[in-house]
């Protein structure tokens, strides 16, 4: 079998233009997601577009046992998997501390941090056992820089950093690179997920400025697993033009 990439987070933005990119590029596919009928729908346009295979996972990564469960039992000639995008996260709310949601900060460090944990060491114990591996973490610029009302979130993503270079020190004897890819806006549903379905709030917040697309951080993680094997970039941090940091934005 080609190259096996594991995807989290596929059904939407980052995910599945990641999905569809390594696709173009002969990438077989495992993908992950919470919203089955999308992943669904991904993996018929996939399969039909590119020829390649596709394996649907329906996923909460929050869910530990689902996680340890679907890992343990992918069929053995999906076991070899080359490439793994933590990508599945999300951003809930934009309120000072002392008003946030209690609620809305454990589905964040739940699926930010734990998430991403629960699937990492799943599949590194297999890309250990094949003796190779790439992972690759979707952090952010919340993960570099800290703004106003972002508390949690950018907690979570800072987490997302810091792990990414404990997980680069940890499987260095295995030979499994990890490279993190830090994004600053980027328009995909981020901002609706974080306004609880306010579109018009959401609009605002990519308004005056052109934004980063979903499939530019796609071409970043391909550019990143394409190198060869004793080359790995440890992160990427990529701003649209109009973004000086996490809080400084020309708007026209």
């Amino acid at each position: 079998m080609s190259k096996i990439a594991c995807i989290t987070g596929a059904s939407a933005g980052i995910g599945k233009a990641t999905a569809i990119k390594l696709a173009q590029n002969g990438y077989h596919l495992i993908i992950t997601g919470r919203r089955a009928d999308r992943l669904k729908q991904l993996s018929t346009q996939i399969q039909k577009d590119f020829k390649v295979d596709v394996w649907v996972i329906e996923l909460d990564v929050r869910d530990k046992q689902a996680v340890i469960n679907a890992f343990e039992n992918l069929p053995l000639n999906w076991q070899n998997i080359d490439v793994l995008i933590n990508n599945a996260g999300l951003s809930l709310g934009l309120d000072p501390i002392n008003e946030g949601n209690t609620n809305d900060w454990d589905t964040m460090l739940d699926t930010n941090v734990k998430g991403l944990l629960y699937v990492t060491k799943s599949v590194s114990n297999l890309m250990i056992a094949n003796g190779k591996g790439h992972i690759v973490n979707l952090g952010s610029i919340a993960g570099k820089e800290t703004y106003a009302n972002g508390n949690v979130y950018c907690a979570s993503k800072h987490a997302v950093d810091s792990l990414t270079k404990a997980m680069r020190i940890d499987l260095l004897t295995h030979g499994i690179r990890v490279t993190a890819v830090h994004p600053g806006a980027v328009e995909t549903e981020f901002s609706v997920v974080r306004f609880k379905g306010d579109e018009d709030r959401a609009k605002a917040v990519y308004k005056g400025f052109e934004a980063l697309k979903a499939e530019d951080i796609a071409d970043a993680i391909y550019y990143a697993i394409s190198l060869p094997a004793h080359v790995n970039i440890n992160e990427l941090t990529i701003m649209p033009t109009a973004q000086a940091n996490s809080g400084t934005l020309l708007r026209k």
